[in-house]
């Protein structure tokens, strides 16, 4: 085959140009790919569309459509304090323990990817190793030193330990970034008289954006969703997380299974829509992670 035919076969006969033929791959892939997606929104689906059933259409056939739509679960749900409690609680943890995670985890990510220092790559390996221990393993002397604190049925009891948990990813993550900025920036602004504090906040904070922003979204994202730490250190009902309230609520109405689904899915939601709008901005940011 001449290129002068390959040229013709990619423009059609009114002149504008044929789109390539996409690969497809391996359909047994988006099989199992479409098993997969399947597993892991099925439930959450079951929950969500259960809270708009009554308690006799659950009993009557647990896994079928609302037959009639009811939506006075979640009208009762949205219009108790109780609810509206959990979520503030849950905002500020989850925003605390996100502010802390950034910053420290920025500051300290700067220190061990632009300065050379002794006990450098033993302080990296050391958050490398707070990967695998996880909160279940350390809860019992973690209680222990919260309460010596006098931080039990206090947030700050919970938002300070998470922000330690959280460090180590956030440093695994940020260390890439900063490594990959080149040194000449920093050389030509100690050149035009920028300190070291000024490079920090109006070049390192700027350029490691992608990676910041990634970091912030798993710390808010998985301290939402924390459930054995607010357990131990909160008692208080007035201070449930979202993740409490909805062991609390399922026992006072053990009974009102749909109003119990309708619960569930409202406290899963902000977290739903929050990983949901940024979903690349993490893929991104792990990608960038991986390359630097």
């Amino acid at each position: 085959m001449t290129a002068t035919s390959v040229a013709i076969r990619a423009v059609k006969r009114d002149g504008t140009p044929r789109r390539p033929k996409r690969a497809w791959g391996n359909p047994w892939t988006y099989l199992l790919a479409t098993i997969l997606v399947a597993i892991c929104i099925g439930p959450v689906l079951y929950i969500i569309i259960g809270g708009f059933r009554s308690n006799a259409q659950i009993t009557e056939d647990p896994s079928g459509f609302p037959s009639p739509w009811v939506l006075t679960n979640y009208a009762e749900v949205l219009a108790s304090s109780e609810f509206w409690v959990a979520m503030g609680n849950s905002t500020i943890s989850a925003v605390g323990t996100t502010a802390g995670a950034v910053v420290l985890g920025v500051m300290a990510s700067y220190v061990i990817a632009r300065y050379d220092f002794i006990g450098k790559g033993a302080m990296y390996s050391l958050f490398a190793a707070g990967l695998m221990f996880p909160v279940t393993v350390a809860i019992t002397p973690l209680y222990l030193l919260v309460r010596n604190l006098g931080l039990v049925n206090n947030l700050a009891g919970i938002i300070l330990p998470q922000i330690a948990f959280a460090l180590p990813t956030t440093i695994i993550i940020l260390v890439p970034f900063l490594r990959a900025i080149p040194k000449e920036l920093e050389e030509a602004a100690s050149i035009d008289g920028t300190g070291r504090l000024g490079f920090f906040w109006r070049m390192v904070v700027p350029l490691s954006l992608p990676g910041v922003v990634t970091v912030g979204i798993l710390a808010f994202v998985t301290t939402w969703n924390a459930y054995m730490l607010p357990l131990f250190i909160l008692n208080d009902s007035h201070l449930f997380t979202l993740p409490l309230g909805v062991q609390s609520f399922a026992s006072q109405y053990s009974v009102d299974t749909a109003r119990v689904l309708a619960y569930t899915s409202l406290s899963m939601v902000p977290a739903l829509i929050f990983f949901s709008l940024f979903e690349k901005r993490i893929v991104g940011g792990l990608q960038g992670a991986v390359k630097g």
